[in-house]
């Protein structure tokens, strides 16, 4: 599905961005004592030196709230009047109700609008296309859309396969009603699934097909790796040619390339594959890990405090997750201000 730029009431623009990470850090080589595995082969593998982890207690709301936050402040005068949250999460508190109303209740928004997103690590950008269709129809002036997940409580915690990649944290940014020609415009979108291939990450039990099960294996995750990145970086490549061309951009027009943080080879492999240099990428999973609905905004977050996003460049966002789910928008960068993670 491909979804202009341009509509009759504006576009959605960025005006704040924040993120926030658990303060326990779990590197690779407290990973290997007591995992098979080392540090070097976590690093060639994945590029990811450490992950982020919550403590016993801590939630995907409670990681939204501190990201939401820092977005509505960096936001200024535009995080002062939100009238819609949109949580992108597949770790919610509970099955029921959704996470993002208890986000905006404890962010002082009781009242607005608020709901959930789950398309895994591709939820960021499904939920910025959503807001900025809330933003388009004239429903919401201000939308906060947070990407949060507490992706390693779904993990087996002696699963070499998954427990290096994974680490937890929490992205947000704020959105405002805007000329589509502005810089932070964002648009067009291109988003796209395939349920036909549900199976190659999952985790079996805990919906309402098997809500329990009695082997502990079924309530973690499983992937499929090689599957995974065959998919991903030609899912991602796809999607970004597409959104480029609505766009009206090439690929030598991108300064700056976000895409969900799985896998350095998944990123430089897409880099590759749409003709840009691995320079072009905007690069954090070394000390984040895969936080997947959060990676994103986590990764514009640390771009913007080293430098390697600017005000004007021209940036492609890209995602890809579970489901299969994956899409893309564009924007040029505007002049924003945020905190360290």
């Amino acid at each position: 599905m491909q979804v202009p730029t341009h509509n009759t009431r504006g576009g959605a623009v960025l005006a704040g961005l924040g993120g926030w990470l658990p303060p326990r850090v779990v590197d690779n080589h407290e990973l290997s004592r007591r995992l098979d595995t080392s540090d070097e082969w976590i690093r060639t593998r994945t590029g990811i030196t450490a992950r982020h982890v919550v403590a016993p207690g801590m939630s995907t709301v409670d990681m939204a709230v501190e990201a939401g936050r820092r977005a509505l402040d960096s936001a200024g005068a535009d995080g002062e009047r939100v009238d819609a949250v949109v949580l992108a999460t597949s770790t919610p508190d509970h099955v029921c109700p959704a996470s993002a109303p208890q986000v905006a209740s404890r962010l002082g928004l009781a009242g607005a609008a608020a709901f959930d997103v789950n398309a895994v690590c591709s939820g960021f950008v499904y939920a910025l296309a959503t807001a900025a269709g809330l933003l388009a129809c004239g429903a919401a002036r201000r939308v906060l859309v947070v990407g949060a997940d507490a992706f390693t409580t779904l993990l087996d915690p002696g699963d070499r396969s998954t427990v290096p990649i994974f680490g937890d944290g929490a992205g947000a940014v704020v959105l405002r009603s805007g000329r589509p020609d502005e810089p932070g415009a964002l648009g067009p979108f291109d988003l796209h699934s395939d349920g036909e291939l549900a199976d190659l990450l999952i985790v079996p039990a805990g919906g309402s097909r098997q809500k329990v099960s009695d082997q502990p294996s079924d309530h973690y995750l499983t992937m499929r790796g090689p599957a995974v990145f065959r998919h991903a970086t030609a899912r991602m490549a796809e999607s970004s040619r597409a959104v480029l061309a609505e766009a009206g951009w090439t690929a030598a027009d991108v300064d700056r390339c976000v895409g969900h943080q799985a896998n350095i080879r998944i990123l430089t492999a897409t880099a590759k594959n749409l003709g840009l240099s691995a320079d072009a990428l905007v690069v954090n999973i070394g000390h984040t890990g895969n936080t997947s609905a959060a990676s994103i905004p986590l990764a514009m977050v640390d771009g913007v405090l080293d430098g390697t996003l600017k005000d004007g460049d021209r940036v492609l966002v890209t995602a890809f997750g579970a489901g299969l789910t994956w899409g893309s928008t564009v924007l040029r960068w505007p002049e924003l201000r945020c905190v360290p993670l």
